[in-house]
């Protein structure tokens, strides 16, 4: 059975950093892309970043460039995203999908003081 689990998501400061990972079983994680997309409140959901199946590249919306990095581990079957300087506007469930199939059940994150 094929799952993605995003953990690591909570409540931040702005200007806080807050790491989440998303953990692939069922499936050979190496071969296609892992993207990052995030739904903020009353938004649609948005890219923020992806990586290649190597790691060797990597995309970015405008609006993380420079603050966020996506890496991943296919020995662990695993994809992270670290964040940082977070701001109020970064609040929102981030996802993980792999490939273009299939997707993670998301995880909050909140920027707030």
């Amino acid at each position: 059975q094929v799952q993605l689990v995003e953990s690591g998501g909570g409540l931040v400061q702005p200007g806080g950093s807050l790491r989440v990972s998303c953990a692939g079983s069922g499936f050979t994680f190496s071969p296609l892309p892992i993207s990052w997309y995030r739904q903020g409140p009353g938004k649609e959901r948005e890219l923020v970043a992806r990586i290649s199946s190597s790691g060797g590249i990597t995309n970015y919306a405008d609006s993380v460039k420079g603050r966020f990095t996506i890496s991943r581990d296919n020995d662990k079957n695993t994809v992270y995203l670290q964040m940082n300087n977070l701001k109020p506007e970064d609040t929102a469930v981030y996802y993980c999908l792999y490939g273009m199939t299939y997707w993670g059940k998301g995880i909050p994150v909140t920027v707030s003081s």
